[in-house]
């Protein structure tokens, strides 16, 4: 209990400084995790793939990203843990008991540690390397999860296999292996738990998790907890939502440290996104009759809601789907595909994505060097474009296409430039929006009644009209094919 009391009140083991974020605390047993080999690999890992072909300083790391997520995932938490007893003591005096501070403090660490290792299991160049076309194969291969979880019960996480594996399962393979070396049992942990608010997980919470979430939802849920209403099997499930949606939800602590951190690194400020604004007007929400718990945010805060939106929907249109990169991106999925037309290399990466002990192996560095080798043997290869920053030529750009649309702009541009149609290459980007105004159940808006100062939840699309201007919508670009001498150009497509 003094250790919680003491963690609660900010001590911590060691500081590391963030470019964005200033001094982030550490407690001992994150530092373990930090520490390990299965972790530090995130150094060798770039945040955006090759982003920085583009905007050149863009060569921050998965690592940094990870502490920062860790870092703003506790903020979320504390403060609307310190609203919520702010607002409670304007109508009558609250004081925690030291069960109530026990929980807290261990649903704290839970969340933190969920955000250090929710990225754990990015391979190389992060999302790009999942979406190459060998790549894939590899990662579609019959038996791929059980050869990963080899001696492991993987049933402790997941209710059944996945028919193709994301790197959200290797998060899940990868904070498993580092938190079973972690002397968690110092630091009153249970690893299922920290898991448990992963993506893809589907996790019975231990003993303890359950004992905290009761004492915490009787702590947030007041009266309304008591008039037990709800059943207590729900309970735990409750929690383990409502942290597993500031670890990664649709307003989340990773979409809130990658957009600050990219934006920064990228030198690239768009919208106004003021976290420390957000972050004051986030507060809990709850509704016994659903039952859900989950976010919630206060009416004079959805304006920085609404700057947050606004600068995720900027940053995709403006530097993700940035006309270069998405052509630089193209360019590196063929040169991975070609750098796994080697045998050796191709086992070899078998072998990283199949078993922990090697999986550390996998990171940029690889395929930089793997690169260079092609590049130097065949200058009219991927790999060489790639080393040398060779950029595809752009020809148009599109928006909100069909695949159909895409295909028939394709041939007019081909027929018109007097180009083979094969030689057309299109690169598109979808930024997914639709969960702002479609049944978006992760965050509510608290309203107060102007009669009696009660307050309640509305869903958010129906207290402002911001969030109605955003939908799903795709950026394709067009560009000529490389003048490419490895093979016939209808190998090369993906």
């Amino acid at each position: 209990m003094r250790r919680a009391v003491n963690d609660l009140l900010g001590a911590y083991d060691k500081l590391i400084m963030d470019p964005v974020h200033g001094g982030i605390p550490l407690y001992r047993h994150e530092i373990q995790v930090i520490d390990h080999p299965l972790f530090q690999r995130l150094r060798n890992i770039c945040q955006n793939d090759i982003l920085s072909l583009v905007f050149p300083g863009a060569t921050h790391s998965r690592f940094l990203h990870s502490v920062g997520v860790m870092h703003v995932g506790t903020r979320m938490f504390r403060s609307m843990i310190d609203a919520y007893l702010r607002e409670r003591q304007l109508s009558e005096q609250t004081d925690l008991t030291l069960s109530q501070l026990d929980a807290i403090d261990y649903l704290a660490k839970t969340i933190r540690l969920g955000c250090l290792l929710h990225d754990s299991g990015h391979s190389s160049f992060s999302h790009q390397f999942t979406q190459a076309r060998r790549i894939r194969e590899l990662m579609s291969r019959p038996d791929r999860f059980r050869n990963l979880w080899t001696g492991v019960n993987f049933s402790q996480y997941h209710g059944e296999e996945p028919e193709e594996l994301e790197h959200e399962h290797y998060s899940v393979r990868v904070a498993h292996e580092v938190l079973s070396a972690v002397d968690l049992e110092a630091a009153g942990l249970d690893r299922r738990d920290v898991i448990g608010i992963m993506e893809t997980t589907d996790v019975r919470p231990s003993e303890t998790f359950r004992r905290h979430a009761e004492t915490f939802w009787n702590f947030i849920a007041g009266d309304e907890a008591k008039s037990g209403s709800m059943p207590d099997e729900n309970i735990p499930g409750l929690v383990m939502d409502l942290l597993s949606s500031i670890v990664s939800g649709e307003i989340d602590a990773d979409r809130a440290d990658y957009m600050l951190r990219d934006g920064f690194h990228s030198s690239v400020t768009i919208g106004g996104l003021n976290l420390d604004h957000l972050l004051t007007n986030f507060r809990f929400g709850w509704d016994v009759a659903e039952p859900w718990l989950g976010l919630a945010i206060t009416h004079k805060g959805l304006g920085a809601l609404e700057d947050f939106v606004y600068s995720r929907h900027q940053m995709y249109r403006k530097v993700y789907a940035h006309k270069t990169a998405l052509g630089f991106d193209w360019l590196l999925r063929e040169a991975i595909n070609e750098v796994l037309e080697d045998q050796e290399n191709f086992e070899w990466i078998d072998t990283c994505l199949s078993d922990m002990r090697f999986f550390a192996e996998l990171t940029d560095s690889f395929f930089w060097e793997a690169f260079r080798k092609v590049a130097r043997q065949n200058p009219q290869s991927y790999s060489f474009c790639i080393v040398n920053r060779v950029k595809l030529d752009h020809l148009d750009t599109r928006e909100d296409l069909s695949d159909k649309g895409i295909n028939r702009h394709s041939e007019w541009l081909a027929r018109e430039l007097g180009l083979n149609p094969a030689h057309v290459v299109t690169c598109s980007m979808r930024a997914r929006f639709s969960n702002i105004q479609d049944n978006f159940n992760g965050i509510k808006v608290l309203v107060r009644d102007p009669i009696n100062r009660t307050r309640s939840l509305r869903k958010i699309t129906e207290v402002s009209a911001f969030f109605s201007k955003f939908s799903d919508g795709t950026i394709t670009h067009f560009y000529t094919r490389p003048n490419i001498t490895l093979g016939p150009v209808e190998d090369m497509t993906e």
